[in-house]
Formats: structure tokens, C-alpha cells, sequence
């Protein structure tokens, strides 16, 4: 018997596989004496972990040999150099990245700066530069944004007037919805000064807040250690004096190399994490982790996703 009804309409099945939205690209900028490789591991956690699309600016390790022209410039031994045209080869790289970027396409046209170390101070200048209509986040790790006090004995400002120029020229953090700055600090050794038998009892530990609100927050709590000081070691002394020539003080606490005071920015979203080491150099994730491993990854990518 043949049927009148008309065939029923054939419906594709729903899909199992969830639809991501398009994600918006990083650029990362290497830090002093660092190369493209080093973050090879980060880029491919945010694009095969995250989606989001990342390109590293391209950097090698010789390339920072070119900043030995600013010896030629009165300027370096005044301690008043500016970026420009010592860094210029940096913020080319940056600007070739950042080209490179825009075209793997971006859900609202604009993408993501991620600085470590000096990269975060050399993202401000080339904002500065460059502009910042597609740019909608720099997120920094372990960047030494502040420039060292003056009139410290034994403290000698390494930049040679960089980072003065970084605060008196570029513009200051804000944490608004329309551009965002995220300043991570580590805190993975507290360092000693050359003399002085014990360390401070009581330490204080800044704890970041993500607002609800989108304004940048941080809260110090003191913590009374109520065990007994024990001696620093040589370590802790000599990494003190590291971070006596950023910050002005050797008893602090910071990642090795960047005090943690000296990562965060007023008007930033300040976020501080314990255990985290500097760089991926001589970083194994585990014992010790830095601001691009696996594990402390996951506490600020949320940032890019946003």
C-alpha cells in the first residue's frame, strides 16, 4: 500500500564536539637574554591547551648584544639612555609579531601583549610607540616595571636610565574594559642583605584580588611567623644583592631575579604567586615552576580569555 503522507524530513544529528569561540592572539615578547625557544613550550599551551592563537616575537640570544651600542651614547654613562635607537631592533621584532598575529584573525580585532621580564617594560614602550587601538591586554611576568631608588649606596641602576624613561614617558597602568594591565609577581625566594645575622620574623605577603568590578586590587596581610629565624644562607644573601641593584632593598621576596614590589604597577590588576620561579631557563615545572608552566599557566589564563 503505498502512503499519501509526505516523507519525514531527515535531521542532522546534533554534534558531540562543543564550538569554541574564536580565541583572541597573544604575542609574547622574550626577556633580557632570553630567545624565541625558550617560550616554544607557553605558546603551544595557549594554542593547543587554550585556544589561543600565540606568536613569540623572534629574538636570539646574540641578538641582545646589540644594546652594547648604547655604550657609544653619552647618555648610557649619564644614566639618562632612552630607548630609542638602542631598542629599536627589539620593537621591530615586536611589530613584526604583532603583524603576524593580526592575521590569524581575532573575534573583536583586537589581541593580547605577554611580557616577561623586560619584554613587559619593552611592551609599555612600544604601546607607547606603536599605538594601542588593537591591543586589549598586556599581561606581564616577573617585569621589573619600576626603576630603582636613587641615592642607595652600593645600588647602581642597570638600565642606565631605561626604566626612569619607562615611568616618566610611557603611559600608566589601568585596568579599564577597554585595556587591561595584569602585573604577575613571583615569590620564590626571600633574599638577605650581605651582613646580618637573621631574617625578618614577620613578613608580609601581598594577596591580589580579581575585582568583580574590573578595578585593579591587592590586600597586604601581615603574617606573624611564630618560628624562630634562622640564619640566612649564602643563596638568600646572594640573591639579595640581586634584588638591592632593582629595588633598593636586599631582604624582600621575589622570583630570583625580580623583586616583587618591583613586578606590580599602581593602577594594574597585582597578582603575586608563591613558588614561581623567573625563567624557563633552568625551570623543570615541578620542583621549580615558572610563570609558564603547566601548573601556575592555569592561574592566569583566564586573563587572555576574557
Amino acid at each position: 500500500m503505498l502512503s499519501l503522507l509526505p516523507p519525514a524530513r531527515l535531521r542532522a544529528a546534533p554534534s558531540d564536539v562543543p564550538v569554541t569561540a574564536p580565541r583572541r592572539p597573544a604575542v609574547i615578547l622574550p626577556g633580557l637574554g632570553n630567545n624565541t625557544g625558550d617560550y616554544a613550550r607557553l605558546a603551544a599551551a595557549l594554542r593547543d591547551g587554550h585556544g589561543v592563537p600565540s606568536v613569540v616575537a623572534r629574538v636570539s640570544r646574540p641578538d641582545w648584544l646589540r644594546n652594547a651600542a648604547g655604550l657609544a651614547d653619552p647618555s648610557y654613562w649619564r644614566g639618562t639612555l632612552r630607548p630609542r635607537p638602542v631598542l629599536d631592533w627589539y620593537l621591530n621584532r615586536v611589530e613584526e609579531a604583532v603583524s603576524e598575529a593580526r592575521e590569524l584573525g581575532s573575534p573583536d580585532g583586537k589581541l593580547s601583549l605577554i611580557g616577561h621580564s623586560a619584554g613587559g617594560w619593552l611592551a609599555r614602550v612600544y604601546m607607547e610607540e606603536f599605538g594601542t587601538s588593537d591591543i586589549s591586554l598586556l599581561l606581564t611576568l616577573g617585569t621589573p616595571h619600576l626603576p630603582p631608588p636613587k641615592g642607595v649606596s652600593g645600588v647602581i641602576d642597570q638600565t642606565r636610565g631605561l626604566l626612569n624613561y619607562v615611568e616618566k614617558n610611557c603611559a600608566p597602568a589601568v585596568y579599564t574594559p577597554e585595556l587591561r594591565y595584569v602585573c604577575i609577581a613571583g615569590r620564590y625566594i626571600q633574599g638577605a642583605p650581605l651582613t646580618g645575622s637573621s631574617l625578618a620574623a614577620t613578613t608580609d605577603e601581598l594577596v591580589a584580588v580579581d575585582a568583580p568590578s574590573e578595578v585593579a586590587e591587592a590586600v597586604m596581610v601581615s603574617a606573624d611567623n611564630k618560628t624562630a629565624p634562622t640564619g640566612p644562607t649564602f643563596r638568600a644573601r646572594f640573591v639579595g644583592q640581586g634584588y638591592k641593584q632593582v629595588c633598593g632593598r636586599a631582604d624582600v621576596w621575589g622570583d630570583g631575579v625580580v623583586p616583587e614590589v618591583s613586578a606590580h604597577l599602581e593602577g594594574a590588576l597585582n597578582i603575586s604567586f608563591d613558588g614561581v620561579y623567573h625563567s624557563p631557563v633552568g625551570s623543570d615545572d615541578e620542583e621549580r615552576p615558572w610563570y609558564g608552566s603547566p601548573a601556575i599557566l592555569e592561574q592566569w589564563v583566564h586573563h587572555l580569555l576574557s
